[in-house]
């Protein structure tokens, strides 16, 4: 090699294609380990970090592979081994995987530290009690309670038209019908934020149909009294007076 502007310029190629034949070597390596840590936390992405004498490093996987497999060496700056963006320096690399040994010890490690981890989980669990029996009863109660709002739906649909709502108080508590034709659309005690005894959607709890069940009564009983009140204006009417 000469001296001056016609001197031979070193081909860094070799030196490029060792290093990204290593780094490929690397992340299939670090890929199994990212699968692992898959399986094991029960996810598709995660990280974790291991220890080692000469620094820490960090794996992060997404999708059962390596996102990033990044070593901080206890002095120096930090190196991504692995990388969605860029291969490391060579100076850097070869830092990083005189470690790179310790790095999987620690990983092992790690896995050995959880063995008999679930050893004392019980194998069998309490049977679990049936509500059958509990549902079957609150939808008997929930089928006899529609019929009576279909009923009442039924009343006003022929006197107030398509739909609409009759609502009164019972107990202190607001309860409104809401109908369409000669169905109900729901039952809500309580406003706008209260419990649908009726509803398009769904049953109510049925501590919630034990709770308000009692004044069914006493709603259709004000029901009552309503219609013969309607009924009995409609009484005053004299046809002398049409």
């Amino acid at each position: 090699m000469t001296d001056g502007p016609e001197a031979d310029v070193e081909a860094v190629d070799e030196i490029a294609e060792r290093r990204d034949e290593l780094a490929t070597r690397v992340r299939a390596h670090a890929g199994e380990i990212a699968r692992e840590l898959a399986v094991l936390q029960g996810g598709d992405y995660g990280q974790e970090s291991f220890d080692t004498d000469g620094g820490s490093w960090t794996l992060k996987y997404e999708a059962g592979d390596v996102q990033y497999l990044r070593f901080d060496p206890k002095s120096g700056s930090e190196i991504y081994v692995v990388s969605d963006k860029r291969q490391p320096e060579p100076d850097a690399l070869e830092t990083a995987m005189a470690d790179y040994e310790s790095f999987v010890a620690a990983y092992n490690e790690f896995v050995r530290s959880l063995d008999g981890l679930l050893a004392d989980v019980p194998p069998t669990f309490p049977e679990v009690e049936s509500t059958a029996e509990l549902v079957a009863e609150r939808d008997r109660i929930v089928d006899r309670i529609r019929d009576v709002g279909d009923a009442m739906a039924g009343q006003l649909h022929r006197y107030d038209g398509e739909y609409g709502t009759y609502a009164t108080t019972i107990s202190g508590t607001r309860w409104e019908l809401k109908w369409e034709g000669d169905l109900a659309s729901y039952l809500r005690v309580g406003g706008s934020s209260g419990t649908y005894l009726i509803s398009q959607y769904g049953p109510p709890a049925a501590a919630d149909v034990r709770r308000l069940a009692a004044d069914v009564p006493a709603f259709v009983t004000a029901f009552n009294d309503h219609v013969a009140d309607l009924e009995s204006d409609l009484e005053q009417i004299r046809f002398e007076d049409v």
